[in-house]
Order: C-alpha cells, then structure tokens, then sequence
C-alpha cells in the first residue's frame, strides 16, 4: 500500500463513473483512503465504481443527520453531507476535489499541520494567485475593484513556520478563476512551483471546494450554505473560515499546484449571474465580517459560525432559512467528532 497522505477524499458529482473518478478510486483504494462521491437527483441511477463510496439521494436521506433532511436537492452544497460520512469514519484529515480536476503526484503528498510559508498578515487583500505566476489573474470571488492594484510582493512578505489547519492547493491550466476573467482574458495558465502563501489575520483571498485540505479541527468550518448561488457556496464558506481561523492563530496556506484541471462544461453568462451576487458584495462582506466581534475561546467556535452566517442573512446574501441548517451542521459535526452534543 502506497503513502496515506490523508484518511478521506470527498467529490460531489452527477456523472457516470469518469476517467477521473476512476483514477481517484484506483489510487484511493492503493492508499487506503475512503473515497466518497455524493450524488444529487440527475446522478446515474446505477453508478457503481469499485473504491467508491457512492450516496445516491435515497442513501442520502437515510443517514442519521439532522442535516440530510434540510439540505434543498439540486444543490453543490449537498456535499456537507460527505463531510459528515467523512468524519464520522473516523478521518483526521479530510481533502475534498471535483470530478474535473487530475491529480498531480504532488497531490499525494502528506498534509501537515504546520508549514513553512511566506506569510501575509495585515495586508487587506492578497491576489494569491499573483504569489504564483506574473499572469494578470485573480482567483474566483476576488474582488473585481481589486484586481487592478498592486500585487503584494513575494519578498515583502516574512517566511516562518505557521499553523494551517486548511490548506489550498492552485490548479493548472484551468484553475478557479471568474466568469469575467473567463470572457475577457486567456487560458490555459501554469503555476510556478513556488514555495507555500498563507493567509492569516487581517489578510483576505477567497478559496474554494475545488483542491482543499482540511485538519480535524476544522470541521466545524466546512459548512457550505445552501440558500445561495451555486457559484457563491464554496466562496462565502471560505470567507466566514477565514475570520474564524483568525480567533485560532490559524493561517490558510496556498500551495503550487497539486491538479490539472479538465473543466467540465459550463455557460459561461449563466455562471456570470451567478457571480453577481459576490461582484457586489464580496469587499463588503469581508468588511462586515472583519468587523464583528468574535470570541477567542475555543468552546465559543459554534456560537463565532453562526454569529457569522447571521451577518450574511443580515445583509441579505443568504435566506434566513439558511440558519435552520447551520444549526443542524453543527449538531451533526459535534455528534461525529466526539458522541457529545455542545462539543463546542
């Protein structure tokens, strides 16, 4: 058996059994990770793929989770669920991907808790990608009136050993970049091989489900919302994980790319009007987040999320339903990770 470099791989897919899917069960079955595919209402009523863990929606409903019978169908955001198998099996490290993207060998490497990295703090906003490549790019749910301004400098930036409890690895040739960028700039793009960026406090980049690590202790900090856009999901989660890590010391590190991305098929205006909602109010939303007063106690992890996603149905990005699963997520988090409501 090949290297564990972490104890559960999560996709959430409505495709048949792909070339890469394969891979992914193919390695994961050589390495001894738990593969899970979470399906949704349009996948293949007969998928099955040996080293796979496949929930259909019918598998789905039949878990033990508050969350199960909340989650609205049709909707990327069903992946919380896989989390939840995820952990409840027992991993101490969770990676999450998408059906379009190849692994590298590098995405194999073991996670770690703590890296070495050039480290941003204080800084506002950091186009990570520009740490990575000259190219005039910004990742997906960067601010549009910031892409325009000076990139931060690599060697303006202090290198020490920081606590990274999330980790995100870049995309080659088609990485996770806006609909505008897509209508108005080139592809395909390679990362540099750089040394790691983290992010820390008084640092904002936006980072997505697409190639993401995570320790343990932040589950609680997975939760996708579901009463947003498709396009909006992954990267508001990122922002509210984010200023929770900043009341633990933690940073979000960056790496060089650890997949190449063979882009599913998408319409392009339809992933626009999707965006529009963070166009708008991405710069304000962190603002507002950065703002609120959160606690530094451990024990208050639950009460900062939800204090968070209450400033989002505040604003009026989210649906006020949206806090009836919050809720839910974390009593399901806190019963899988240690058996005991209020974990937290």
């Amino acid at each position: 058996m090949k290297t564990k470099p972490f104890d559960a791989l999560v996709i959430t897919s409505i495709a048949p059994p792909t070339g890469v899917l394969q891979h992914y069960a193919q390695e994961c079955q050589r390495r001894g990770i738990h593969f899970i595919v979470v399906g949704d209402t349009k996948s293949p009523a007969d998928f099955h793929l040996d080293g796979c863990d496949f929930y259909s929606i019918t598998r789905q409903k039949s878990l033990p989770f508050r969350l199960a019978q909340w989650l609205p169908e049709k909707h990327y955001a069903r992946k919380n669920l896989g989390y939840l198998i995820a952990w409840q099996h027992g991993a101490r490290v969770v990676a999450e991907t998408d059906d379009d993207n190849i692994p590298l060998e590098s995405f194999w490497r073991p996670a770690m808790r703590a890296a070495e990295a050039a480290v941003a703090e204080n800084t506002g906003w950091v186009n990570v990608f520009r740490q990575f490549t000259d190219a005039h790019i910004w990742p997906r749910g960067f601010p549009l009136e910031m892409v325009n301004q000076p990139v931060v400098a690599r060697t303006a930036l202090p290198v020490r050993m920081v606590t990274c409890m999330i980790q995100q690895g870049l995309a080659n040739q088609n990485p996770d970049v806006d609909a505008v960028y897509r209508m108005t700039q080139p592809l395909p793009v390679d990362f540099d091989d750089d040394a790691p960026v983290a992010i820390g406090r008084g640092a904002w980049c936006p980072f997505n489900t697409q190639n993401t690590l995570w320790q343990r202790d932040a589950a609680l900090l997975m939760y996708l919302p579901s009463w947003c856009s498709f396009r909006m999901t992954d990267i508001w989660r990122s922002f509210v994980a984010q200023r929770l890590g900043w009341e633990c010391g933690w940073h979000v590190l960056f790496t060089a790319a650890t997949v190449r991305q063979e882009r599913n098929e998408h319409n392009l205006m339809r992933d626009f009007a999707e965006e529009i909602p963070g166009y708008l109010n991405n710069l304000r939303l962190c603002a507002a987040l950065e703002r609120l007063p959160l606690s530094p106690n451990d024990g208050d992890m639950a009460n900062n999320l939800r204090s968070c996603y209450q400033t989002l149905v505040s604003m009026r990005l989210i649906d006020q339903r949206e806090l009836a699963l919050v809720d839910a997520w974390q009593e399901d988090i806190s019963d899988v990770l240690c058996g005991v409501k209020g974990y937290w």
